[in-house]
């Protein structure tokens, strides 16, 4: 598979006729190696903005229509397509991220998976929700009119590629898995960290879409290692929905230019948080060795660039926390230097340790310097009325680093919860003798976050139906809904109500024979 560093305006048309006036263009980077890599890509243009969501609108009209088995060939198509080039895709994702083989591997095998999940649920059909309350033409003093609701796409989506997984939130990833389940045309803007990753997966898209009979408009790709084509299409009339993975203030920007457009659009963007964890006496005593272990994994994998990262650590005060406090400190003090994804992350990163290690009232127990895009562990430590009184303190600080801070009892633990914002996940370290003593934290961070774990780490996000990759604001800009999991289709639906319909002018979901098979309501039962 060439890469040609062209963005893909529409699957039928051809990249070159599209893109050769570019004149503006990028490289990718190498971190490792902290260079530049071939070949060059050309940003897109607003032209190419018109052009692709011109196709979206046009595609619209046929992919609002698919039937589920039509989208579920196609989101096995793509994933069969990914499989096939994976030999490619892991060696330029390695070379422009720097993460390991084994973790891209997986990463791939999440993405297709994901794919295929979402290509069940459409083929098995129940997600549409389907609603039916009957006439009654004798009802008094009103005839009672006949209802049947269902859910239907909202029309073309934007997504942008996240830059800490190339794959799985990123051009096939789930926002896009999502968004096509769903019958929505997909402009994705690619991430500029990986863009050869990017191609290979738009190529396979397309091809896809091609052999799948999909309409052109179905899918494209642009390329901008810049800020104004993704503006643009956010603020373009046609488009109907984003779906963001990156910093806060990326999100936030997204969501001021939605927001301001004559038709505001919703943006599901998924942005910052310190994913808490909180250890008790009674799990300390228990496993405390263990705890400290799995806590510094979790903390340090990936080099510490996940979204799920634990920022913020309550540890009790006492001997058995001294002790695990210092376990945990050596265990982040004898952690490698590792490559982080680029130069923007990693002095993001060096900025936040940087200031932190600086604050009054904060212990430093390990910080390390590192040249180039390589970062070391950090490990601070804080009272429990400093990060009460210091909002900076519970900010995010994206890498391998955290933050404890002790307390005495479970009304601290209380004060700390109440007084953070939403979050993806938040973790009890607990035994389960001790659940009835923590119920109020328990409530607390049921409001606070989008997944409360139960002992274990959250930096695993299981791809499933029952998954919730999502929280309050500022860990997403909405936190009714997930971007991990089936549910991540919601987002890109809307319900719409068909009322006195003849049976043969009503989706096949409504109809009263129900010739799909769908599970359905039906006078509420």
């Amino acid at each position: 598979m060439s890469i040609r560093g062209l963005s893909i305006i529409g699957i039928g048309i051809s990249q070159t006729d599209a893109n050769a006036s570019h004149a503006q263009s990028f490289r990718a980077f190498d971190p490792t190696q902290n260079r530049e890599l071939e070949p060059v890509f050309y940003n897109a243009t607003n032209d190419d903005v018109e052009k692709a969501a011109l196709l979206a609108r046009e595609a619209f009209a046929i992919t609002k229509k698919l039937s589920g088995a039509q989208k579920a060939r196609f989101l096995r198509a793509i994933a069969d397509g990914l499989t096939g080039a994976k030999a490619e895709l892991v060696e330029w994702s390695n070379r422009e991220t720097a993460l390991p083989i084994a973790r891209l591997e997986g990463e791939l095998v999440r993405t297709t998976s994901q794919l295929r999940l979402f290509a069940d649920l459409v083929e098995e059909g129940s997600w549409v929700q389907a609603r039916i309350d009957a006439s009654d033409p004798t009802r008094t003093p009103l005839p009672k009119p006949d209802l049947r609701s269902m859910l239907r796409p909202i029309g073309p989506v934007v997504v942008f590629g996240a830059s800490n997984f190339p794959l799985a939130f990123s051009v096939a990833g789930g926002d896009t898995a999502a968004a096509l389940a769903a019958g929505c045309p997909t402009i994705v803007k690619a991430h500029a960290a990986h863009p050869a990753t990017s191609e290979i997966v738009g190529q396979v898209i397309a091809q896809a879409a091609r052999n799948c009979e999909m309409p052109a408009g179905i899918f494209s790709l642009l390329f901008d290692s810049g800020h104004e084509i993704g503006m643009a299409l956010v603020k373009h009339p046609y488009v109907k929905a984003v779906g963001f993975t990156g910093s806060r203030r990326g999100g936030l920007a997204l969501m001021q230019a939605a927001a301001a457009r004559p038709e505001p659009i919703p943006v599901f963007a998924e942005m910052s948080s310190i994913n808490p964890i909180f250890i008790t006496s009674g799990a300390l005593k228990e496993r405390g060795s263990a705890i400290a272990k799995g806590l510094h994994g979790a903390v340090t994998q990936g080099v510490g660039q996940f979204c799920t990262n634990p920022g913020l650590v309550l540890l009790p005060k006492g001997e058995a926390g001294d002790e695990f406090l210092k376990e945990f400190a050596d265990l982040m003090q004898s952690t490698p230097q590792g490559t982080m994804l680029t130069r923007g992350i990693r002095d993001a990163y060096a900025q936040g340790v940087k200031q932190r290690a600086k604050t009054a009232s904060v212990t430093t127990h390990t910080h390390t310097e590192a040249a180039g895009n390589r970062a070391g562990a950090a490990l601070f430590e804080t009272s429990l009325a400093q990060l009460l009184g210091n909002p900076q303190l519970s900010e995010e600080v994206f890498g391998p680093s955290t933050l404890v801070a002790r307390y005495g009892d479970v009304y601290d633990l209380v004060l700390v919860a109440t007084s953070l914002e939403g979050q993806l996940t938040a973790t009890l370290q607990i035994t389960e003798a001790e659940l009835p003593e923590y119920g109020d934290l328990l409530d607390i961070l049921e409001e606070k976050a989008g997944r409360v774990l139960f002992n274990g780490f959250p930096t695993g996000v299981e791809v499933g139906h029952a998954m919730v990759h999502g929280g309050p604001f500022p860990a997403t800009s909405d936190g009714q809904s997930t971007s991990v999991g089936t549910r991540a289709i919601l987002r890109f639906v809307r319900p719409v109500c068909f009322q006195n319909f003849p049976e043969a002018a009503l989706p096949s979901e409504l109809q009263t024979l129900n010739p799909l098979g769908v599970h359905r309501l039906v006078e509420g039962r």
